[in-house]
């Protein structure tokens, strides 16, 4: 009201008493707003929407508030997750949302699957005991590419990943080349994918034997025993790809390699791992097994 009355007087070239007797609005009235203090909880609330901000915008507006909440709270900043949640809503502010998996493999009768050693057991005490394996689907202004990852179940960091034009063994494998030679797995770690003919091939099952690997397989129509494999493309397409459609798969490369090896596995708080990221969890196992 304080600065209405100041434009209005400004604008008609008239005094502030003036326009206060129009309005019948009394001058001690519009002084006193005018002289008011602002109140502890109002600084409060525009230095944590500061925050909320510098957060929301620092990871390219992938976290949504729980995310957001913990952040804050890691950086030393006390607040509930309701209020940051209600601010982030005033402000207009929301996490990238995934899409709807559709899966891209399909398996060969030809072929004999593995069992299911898996069964759903997503958490592990130590990294490189077991992985998951996946391929998803990009598009681009140059039509489909295809996306292969190798996701540690202890930590949910992507250890091997490949991006390819054709949706084959050859990039399955491309991937699982990177995880090992990064890794350097010890032998009878766990491997489990789908049993789409991608990974029922002779060449990927005579790579994982090579190297000592145990081979489970999702049972037939079961979307949640291969849950966490999916769950990671969904964060990928809702983070990075949400809206953006890259040029080629050249551009698809330069997009995906800052995302995973400079974001997703050392910085996004990952909700499953107690708001950690992969690498804070990799270094938490191994100083728990040098304990023990």
């Amino acid at each position: 009201m304080t600065a209405d009355v100041h434009l209005l007087a400004h604008e008609t070239k008239s005094s502030v008493a003036a326009v206060c007797r129009v309005l019948e609005l009394p001058r001690s009235t519009m002084y006193a707003r005018q002289n008011r203090k602002t109140s502890q909880r109002a600084k409060d609330t525009a230095e944590l929407d500061v925050a909320i901000k510098a957060v929301h915008e620092e990871n390219k507006g992938r976290y949504g508030s729980p995310r957001v909440h913990q952040a804050l709270r890691r950086s030393g900043k006390r607040v509930g997750c309701k209020r940051v949640a209600t601010r982030m809503r005033v402000m207009g502010l929301t996490a990238r949302r995934p899409k709807r998996f559709r899966r891209t493999t399909e398996a060969n009768p030809n072929h004999v699957p593995a069992p299911n050693l898996l069964d759903r057991q997503f958490d592990w005490s130590r990294p490189d005991q077991a992985w998951v394996g996946d391929i998803t689907y990009i598009w681009t202004l140059a039509g489909w590419v295809y996306l292969a990852i190798m996701v540690d179940l202890c930590t949910r960091g992507i250890v091997g990943w490949a991006v390819g034009q054709h949706c084959d063994t050859s990039l399955a494998l491309r991937a699982l080349d990177v995880a090992v030679a990064r890794r350097r797995p010890q032998r009878g770690l766990l491997h489990h994918t789908d049993r789409g003919s991608t990974y029922t091939a002779e060449d990927y099952r005579k790579r994982q034997r090579d190297v000592g690997m145990v081979t489970s397989m999702s049972r037939k129509g079961n979307c949640w025993d291969n849950a966490v494999a999916e769950s990671t493309f969904a964060s990928i397409k809702a983070e990075l790809f949400n809206n953006k459609v890259p040029e080629n798969i050249h551009a698809v490369e330069r997009m995906l390699f800052p995302y995973i090896e400079g974001f997703y596995n050392r910085r996004r708080l990952h909700s499953t791992l107690g708001y950690m990221s992969p690498a804070e969890k990799e270094l938490l196992a191994e100083a728990g097994r040098k304990v023990s």
